[in-house]
């Protein structure tokens, strides 16, 4: 089995695997951890990667997008097909979801992955803006600004001086994840590292992020176009 060993210098004190988009195995150690312990954690772990990537192969949206009708994509953890719609509408929106289902404009569909992208941006941005809102004035936690980036694994960020950045593919979370991804970064105004004081004050503000781990640990793959 082929796998990347990522050392961390920082307080990392548990092992953990990730399975990248390209089913590619990244396992992140503590720094100091020898060989040994870490061929013995693969070792006991394979049953599981193994799995994962089976569930990988079954799992809808794994293919590359080819934007065609009856295609699924994923927004707010629900999947919707894709409708072309006929040349006559040029007066609609490139993109719209609409009972049910996208709708692309047919004259836009040699441009249909930007289309998309340029449509969950926008959803991203004003989504995440009214969600950071609610949720800092409610935890008292305010950051010095608010970022959507073009990350492809890493859903969140907060830096040195308060700054939170955020993938728009988060979007295609259900909300519920996403909320965890925004508040997971707020708490980091109040707590830098992932300390047990950072998980208490995640949990209190949010007692089942558990389960919103879980459910990134197993679908992020998803969070793609």
């Amino acid at each position: 089995m082929n796998y990347q060993v990522i050392r961390s210098k920082k307080r990392r004190r548990t092992l953990s695997i990730r399975i990248k988009e390209d089913a590619s195995i990244v396992i992140s150690v503590p720094f100091a951890t020898p060989k040994w312990e870490i061929e013995r954690f693969i070792a006991k772990s394979q049953s599981w990667i193994r799995k994962r990537l089976a569930e990988r192969e079954r799992q809808p949206g794994q293919n590359e997008k080819v934007y065609r009708p009856g295609e699924r994509f994923l927004y707010s953890g629900e999947w919707y097909p894709l409708e072309i719609e006929d040349e006559h509408h040029h007066h609609q929106p490139p993109l719209r979801l609409s009972f049910g289902k996208f709708i692309l404009r047919r004259d836009c569909i040699g441009k249909a992955q930007q289309v998309f992208t340029d449509w969950y941006k926008k959803e991203s941005r004003e989504r995440i803006a009214e969600r950071i809102d609610y949720y800092s004035n409610r935890f008292q936690l305010f950051p010095k600004g608010v970022k959507i980036t073009n990350a492809r694994c890493r859903w969140g960020s907060c830096s040195a001086g308060n700054k939170l950045c955020f993938s728009w593919r988060v979007i295609m979370a259900p909300i519920k994840v996403l909320d965890y991804i925004l508040i997971h970064e707020l708490v980091h105004i109040k707590e830098k590292n992932h300390s047990k004081k950072f998980w208490g004050c995640l949990e209190s503000f949010l007692p089942d992020y558990r389960g919103c781990r879980i459910w990134l640990k197993e679908n992020g793959n998803l969070l793609r176009l």
